[in-house]
């Protein structure tokens, strides 16, 4: 597993800015598990999500960093360097 190198880019003060999927929220749809992005805040449905809003958010903003935004689950994840952190 590769060490992360981009822990930099985390932000302590980024906020959930919703307690759902954003992107799915405004559509109407429904997600399994929530993924918060640590450089933004931005609250998105996980990869067994069929929209697989959070990793669009990478793609869309470059923002590598994730953590589950699940209860009971204490998780961050890299997108680029596959790994967790």
């Amino acid at each position: 597993m590769a060490a992360c190198t981009h822990i930099a880019e985390f932000d302590k003060n980024a906020k959930a800015h919703t307690k759902g999927c954003e992107e799915c929220l405004k559509i109407g749809d429904s997600w399994l598990h929530l993924r918060r992005c640590l450089t933004c805040g931005k609250v998105g449905c996980c990869d067994s999500s069929k929209n697989r809003h959070a990793r669009a958010h990478f793609h869309e903003a470059h923002h590598p960093l994730i953590q589950s935004a699940e209860r009971g689950e204490d998780w961050r994840w890299c997108y680029i360097d596959d790994a967790y952190l």
